[in-house]
């Protein structure tokens, strides 16, 4: 990639093109470009109902929730086809003005009325898509959106005035060919790497689950049946605020998924959900359903949220040991209890009474360097993915206007 060029106020160009391409871009309404589509599912040709997601696009309503949030009967809905646009005008995090995504998982599908659909007339369809995704569009929707009329999170945006935004995209599909492959390609990476880091997870939770499992059943195994309260303890001790002593405070939203690092941490003085104090050793584990797959080892003295129960190893288990074994789906089978209440969550009075093989301490070091060093893998491979989502994101600002 090539020659950096600039914008002067009566000619736009992007800050960075390709080679051979110096032509300035020129602003074309959406409706020169695009139609809008109010075709209605009448005749019941689909039966999936479609959502959007700002990070997945369209996608099927019961795969992204686990259950359908559209009406039953789906015949005033729009009938969207695949290669056809959708905007959502509900925001959400990092998306301040909403989302535009193009059907490419399904062959059609069923979308609420409440999103305005749309069909090229003309350009190549990658490059709008990927135009879309640079969020460059975004000037135009805060001038026509009317300030704080926004309802349930939806923006009040005029179809008309939609149709009516300006956009600066090249006139040459020569250019729109060569960024739309470029993106494509990173986008395959991006996909790949992703491959890796969920082949690698699934294969330490089966590395999880034939260690702490299959291998401690076999006859020759040298282990130890264990209740759960006699290989770890939790930690009852609460932290106070005028001990003087300040500790990084981790709640949920701190702890990675499936990676156990710790990303950030509050402030112990003004938080008032910050109850145990942990110590460094302890295993930390999310006790709320939606949670129980966040887990992390304190490396140091912390604090904890109310919702993150604090383990305290025994002399049976070293401290990695336990932190891999609540990792395990037998232990998650067992916290997974209900408790009657809004939020479910997990019950100590049925933890501590299951029992584990645990093997001697040698035993569990050989485990522990094993299943580390497949954690190591896991972490470095999501740097180079989040490094490779920053790259294409910063890309997307200096390729389009």
């Amino acid at each position: 990639m090539a020659n950096v060029s600039s914008s002067n106020g009566l000619e736009k160009r992007p800050k960075l093109r390709f080679p051979g391409f110096d032509e300035p871009w020129r602003a074309e309404r959406l409706s020169d470009f695009a139609d809008r589509i109010t075709r209605k599912n009448s005749k019941n040709e689909t039966d999936l109902p479609l959502t959007i997601s700002s990070k997945d696009g369209l996608v099927d309503q019961v795969s992204y929730f686990n259950k359908t949030v559209a009406s039953k009967d789906m015949s005033g809905y729009y009938l969207l086809k695949n290669g056809e646009f959708a905007y959502n005008k509900s925001y959400s995090v990092g998306y301040d003005f909403g989302s535009i995504k193009r059907l490419d998982r399904y062959r059609m599908g069923a979308l609420s009325t409440l999103y305005i659909c749309f069909v090229l007339k003309r350009h190549e369809s990658d490059f709008i898509k990927a135009y879309f995704d640079s969020l460059k569009w975004y000037r135009e929707i805060y001038m026509i959106s009317a300030e704080g009329a926004r309802n349930h999170g939806l923006l009040n945006v005029p179809t008309e005035e939609f149709f009516d935004t300006k956009h600066y995209l090249p006139e040459n599909t020569d250019e729109q060919r060569k960024i739309a492959n470029f993106l494509i390609a990173i986008d395959k990476r991006i996909a790949a790497q992703q491959s890796l880091i969920d082949n690698l997870k699934k294969y330490k939770r089966g590395l999880l689950s034939y260690v702490f499992e299959e291998m401690t059943l076999s006859d020759d195994a040298d282990s130890t049946t264990y209740h759960f309260s006699e290989i770890a303890q939790r930690r009852k001790e609460k932290y106070s605020p005028d001990s003087g002593v300040e500790y990084p405070c981790i709640e949920l939203e701190h702890i990675e998924q499936g990676t156990g690092r710790l990303l950030g941490s509050v402030s112990s003085t003004t938080q008032s959900s910050i109850k145990t104090a942990a110590r460094s050793g302890d295993v930390l584990f999310g006790k709320l359903r939606p949670y129980l797959r966040k887990f992390a080892f304190a490396e140091q003295d912390i604090v904890c949220s109310s919702e993150i129960w604090a383990f305290i190893p025994s002399e049976y288990v070293i401290p990695q040991y336990l932190y891999y074994l609540v990792q395990t789906e037998h232990f998650l089978r067992v916290a997974n209890i209900s408790s009657g209440t809004k939020m479910p969550r997990a019950e100590w009075a049925n933890i501590e009474k299951e029992p584990f093989d645990i093997p001697c301490i040698l035993i569990q070091e050989k485990i522990v360097s094993i299943l580390e060093a497949i954690d190591k893998k896991i972490c470095t491979s999501g740097d180079s993915l989040r490094m490779l989502i920053n790259f294409r994101k910063g890309l997307l600002q200096q390729l389009f206007i």
